[in-house]
């Protein structure tokens, strides 16, 4: 077998080896031509991953650069500011065709208040009559059914906050919900959209920006 030049060679004494996943250095001439071909492409995937992952990041700082330029711009001009409280801004061309919004998203987590508050929403089931808190019942087991990062459904919790029900011990399990949340952080999404014409609807333009 021919030996070609490697990028991850390591030379010992004019000769080129490779490291495998054990540590050890293992001679270029010894390594099968399907492991160099699989090599070869996973570090030529890996390359193009780290370097669309440079744009998208710098993509996105610029998004926010421009984005707080225009509201420092607009501030000093006008004396009026753009976007909510939080942040949350939308930016719609000319022509109603374009749109940018930037939304911060608060990170929450719970804590042992929602054990309270499950106790007492179990307690109001299991006396209220069977066929009519089925739906509800669905509904709390949304709620609490964690997931694999053992997370609650968090979009159902606020489900189940709007549901009203006169009896002592619910409202007791709602204040209970609520005094279990807590605001740990933010975390601020941009997305894109376009359209053909002003009354069409919005397509998404992906960028995912989630890890960047």
């Amino acid at each position: 077998m021919k030996v070609v030049a490697h990028p991850a060679a390591i030379d010992v004494n004019g000769s080129p080896y490779l490291r495998d996943a054990k540590g050890s250095l293992v001679p270029l001439a010894s390594v099968k031509a399907a492991d160099l071909l699989m090599d070869e492409t996973v570090r030529k995937i890996l390359a193009g991953a780290h370097e669309a992952s440079a744009l998208v990041t710098a993509f996105k700082a610029r998004t926010f650069e421009n984005v707080g330029e225009l509201q420092a711009l607009l501030a000093q001009h006008y004396g009026a500011s753009v976007g909510g409280k939080k942040g949350n801004i939308t930016l719609v061309s000319f022509d109603g065709c374009q749109k940018v919004q930037v939304q911060v998203a608060d990170l929450l987590e719970f804590g042992p208040e929602l054990q309270s508050a499950k106790a007492l929403i179990d307690e109001c089931l299991t006396e209220w009559a069977v066929g009519s808190a089925i739906e509800l019942r669905a509904l709390v087991n949304r709620v609490f059914q964690v997931d694999k990062q053992g997370q609650i459904n968090r979009a159902e919790l606020f489900m189940l906050l709007r549901v009203e029900i006169q009896d002592d011990r619910w409202m007791r399990a709602m204040e209970a919900i609520r005094n279990s949340i807590r605001v740990i952080g933010s975390r601020t999404y941009v997305r894109f959209y376009d359209r053909p014409a002003p009354d069409a609807a919005w397509r998404p333009v992906t960028v995912d920006l989630a890890a960047a």
